[in-house]
């Protein structure tokens, strides 16, 4: 790994950018990666963008904004942003989705972290707030996750998993954020079919389950899951979209039991040929991830 930069004064723009890396994994993303890059190409060192095989303008446009681009075969979402940590030449990683961005009340508040110099924590968990597709912020009392995105690799580093990126936090050495980070995760409800029934899929080359359980859980998971995202998780304030989102989130999770149950076992071999043709290949699987 490249060891860890000082901060330094931009050439041209007079602007003191932070000992920090943006590392973004992506495919096929040329609608929404310039404004995840704009963001935080002002804040940011550098900015460095895998790519596993775009077949639209990404990888254009990223290097228009001024980010590296390094093209990697596709091995899963914890070791491609495992990769993405040993591109950056700071130990301190910014990592965003492509679907993702700063507000510049975060933009404000990372800066703030590093007014000292590094912080002297492992690092800081942001809340992802959801954005509805075609709107530039979360409705009211937006429903959100939690996750740590900022971070000095030397301390923690993403999970070597195929499935699952998320690196633990640890309330010792980690801080929470105030200001949160918007995800716009999903471009449409058709979106968030294809994208969640990949990912379960997916999931399921790695995770099995009883059927007995599965079955035991079907007549109360739909209902369950509507209420849940429904009102807990306030998408009673989106419209008729939420009212819809939530529907569709709730059918999806039946269809999550199944596939973990092994009852499509031609669908989780042909998601394993899948992965097995696109590393050769060298693309990822685009966007094969939960939506919550």
């Amino acid at each position: 790994m490249a060891a860890g930069a000082t901060q330094g004064q931009i050439e041209d723009t007079g602007i003191r950018r932070l000992p920090v890396t943006c590392t973004i994994i992506a495919k096929d993303e040329a609608d929404r990666i310039g404004r995840c890059i704009a963001s935080v190409r002002d804040l940011v060192d550098e900015v460095v963008l895998v790519d596993s095989g775009s077949r639209d303008e990404t990888v254009a446009i990223a290097r228009s904004l001024g980010a590296r681009v390094v093209h990697n075969a596709w091995p899963g979402y914890g070791p491609q942003k495992r990769f993405a940590e040993g591109q950056a030449r700071n130990d301190w990683i910014l990592n965003l989705d492509a679907d993702e961005w700063l507000p510049p009340r975060a933009q404000a508040e990372i800066a703030g972290f590093f007014t000292g110099g590094a912080p002297d924590l492992a690092g800081y968990r942001f809340r992802l707030e959801t954005v509805y597709p075609h709107r530039e912020a979360p409705r009211p009392f937006a429903d959100y996750h939690a996750y740590v995105r900022l971070y000095d690799r030397r301390r923690c580093r993403f999970p070597d998993s195929l499935a699952f990126d998320a690196i633990a936090f640890d309330k010792a050495t980690m801080r929470v954020a105030r200001a949160p980070i918007y995800h716009q995760t999903i471009r449409g409800l058709r979106h968030l079919l294809e994208k969640n029934k990949r990912y379960f899929l997916l999931q399921s080359v790695e995770i099995s389950r009883p059927k007995w359980k599965a079955l035991i859980r079907l007549p109360f998971e739909a209902p369950a899951v509507f209420l849940k995202y429904y009102l807990l998780r306030r998408h009673v304030t989106g419209g008729f979209f939420g009212l819809r989102f939530a529907a569709t989130i709730a059918w999806l999770r039946v269809y999550r039991q199944l596939a973990l149950a092994g009852f499509f076992p031609r669908a989780t071999q042909a998601m394993r040929g899948s992965l097995s043709q696109e590393a050769r290949a060298g693309q990822g699987p685009g966007e094969a991830r939960e939506t919550e």
